[in-house]
């Protein structure tokens, strides 16, 4: 069956624009897929349709689609005939890492979810073709989506900032240039890991206030930081600045990411020059890449800044205030101790957040990332910077929750905690949701503490 024979209103028949972004016939609440496990699943109906990287069982890695507890095989699907018109674009998306694909931009990443919004769609007439080249989930092992060429840790998330300053600076929690500039530094690529890989405590230099003398041994103080993470689609060439307005487009997508920090490690070595040792042993993001179509019902326009804050330089100013560059999204943090584990216990929520707590948006952090000439490229990947409210219960690390280590929590099992202790394992969870609409989710974001080797 040829491409040119399917029926594509998906593509081609937009709804109503809303007052805040354009949505499409894929956004419709009423779209159902004839695959059974993906109506009304909790985070990949057929609105979603996430890309990603996996490896079914015995097999090899290749790219896949999230539609409910299935995914999608693009390998099988490059070869069907059914995306005759646009196979560069699905040969792209079926690569073992998807750099190509998202670096080919909006235009080529929306028409390939249309088309496969049309050939998972109830009534579609390719399902029989389809249908053998759905893997279930649960046998599959989902890899890292892309080959990260850089990652950049920001620190947006302003409450997070004013917590952790209050216990390091209280007379001055918030440094001069916050409200200035997207802050940000260089993290360590390598180390980023998919969900479900777990990880070595870290070995490192510390130093107590109390201690004359540091020592090395493994981190005293592990904490998680609950992050935004951002893919990088369309570069930009060196030199050349992405201007605001043009930022949005170069997002491929979003996933959650735990920036994990040695906070014993880093109190040590981040003066002068910030985070180093404490911050590139493990980074864990979860496995799809949400794209902006899907979250296009749950874009906002950025909270206006309080009054007194300064506005943002031209640079980093949208021409149209009301342009919807900030996302809404629930996050949700759950630790598992080994205990909870063995005694059949359901993991603990610890914070539950929003996005709409970040200071800066995405497209500024490319703004500003590009500002100076910066080279990004297809891959990279954006760190929000840890997410928190303004309660307790929206503290997005633990350093935050217990006050850098003065005040433990007790879990329902009996268990404290101030920092993570070996066997630990913190799951995290985001969720989209907006009355009229399918919920969109971005998949659990785990790895768990092991014990620190030598």
């Amino acid at each position: 069956m040829q491409g040119s024979t399917l029926d594509t209103r998906a593509e081609n028949s937009p709804r109503p624009t809303s007052s805040a972004v354009a949505l499409e016939a894929s956004h419709d609440p009423a779209l159902r897929s004839w695959v059974e496990s993906a109506r009304d699943h909790a985070e990949f109906p057929i609105q979603n349709l996430p890309f990603g990287v996996f490896s079914p069982d015995g097999g090899q890695a290749r790219g896949g689609v999230a539609i409910g507890d299935e995914i999608l095989d693009l390998a099988a699907l490059a070869g069907s005939g059914l995306c005759a018109d646009i196979e560069e674009t699905v040969t792209a998306a079926a690569a073992p890492t998807l750099n190509g694909f998202i670096g080919l931009g909006t235009a080529a990443r929306k028409q390939l979810r249309a088309r496969l919004s049309a050939l998972l769609a109830e009534g579609s007439p390719a399902q029989a073709q389809l249908k053998p080249i759905l893997h279930p989930a649960r046998n599959c092992l989902l890899g890292l989506p892309a080959r990260i060429g850089d990652y950049t840790d920001f620190y947006a998330g302003i409450q997070h900032a004013l917590n952790i300053g209050s216990l390091l600076r209280p007379d001055n929690p918030l440094l001069p240039n916050y409200k200035h500039i997207p802050i940000g530094y260089n993290g360590r690529a390598s180390s980023v890991r998919p969900s479900g890989e777990p990880f070595l405590r870290p070995n490192g230099q510390r130093k107590r206030p109390d201690e004359a003398e540091p020592s090395f041994g493994p981190c005293r103080n592990l904490d998680y930081e609950l992050e935004l993470g951002i893919w990088i689609g369309p570069g930009n060439a060196q030199g050349s600045p992405v201007p605001i307005d043009e930022a949005d487009d170069r997002i491929a997508g979003f996933c959650l990411l735990n920036d994990w920090s040695a906070r014993d490690i880093q109190a040590w070595e981040y003066q002068p020059l910030g985070p180093f040792l404490s911050k590139g042993f493990a980074t864990t993001i979860s496995p799809w890449i949400v794209t902006p179509e899907a979250l296009a019902p749950f874009r906002k326009a950025q909270a206006p800044r309080p009054e007194g804050d300064p506005a943002a330089l031209p640079y980093l100013n949208p021409a149209e205030a009301d342009v919807p560059h900030a996302l809404d999204v629930t996050l949700e943090v759950f630790i598992e101790t080994a205990s909870m584990r063995a005694g059949g216990l359901a993991p603990h929520r610890l914070s539950l957040g929003s996005t709409r707590d970040l200071y800066w948006t995405p497209a500024q952090f490319v703004a500003h990332h590009s500002s100076n000439g910066c080279n990004l490229e297809a891959g990279d990947l954006f760190g929000s910077g840890t997410i928190s409210g303004r309660d307790p219960g929206s503290f997005g690390s633990l350093m935050e929750i217990t006050r850098g280590g003065r005040e433990a929590i007790t879990l329902p099992n009996g268990e404290s905690r101030t920092y993570l202790v070996d066997g630990d394992a913190i799951v995290m969870r985001a969720s989209a949701r907006r009355e009229g609409f399918a919920s969109i989710g971005f998949g659990a974001c785990r790895a768990e503490v092991l014990p620190a080797r030598g």
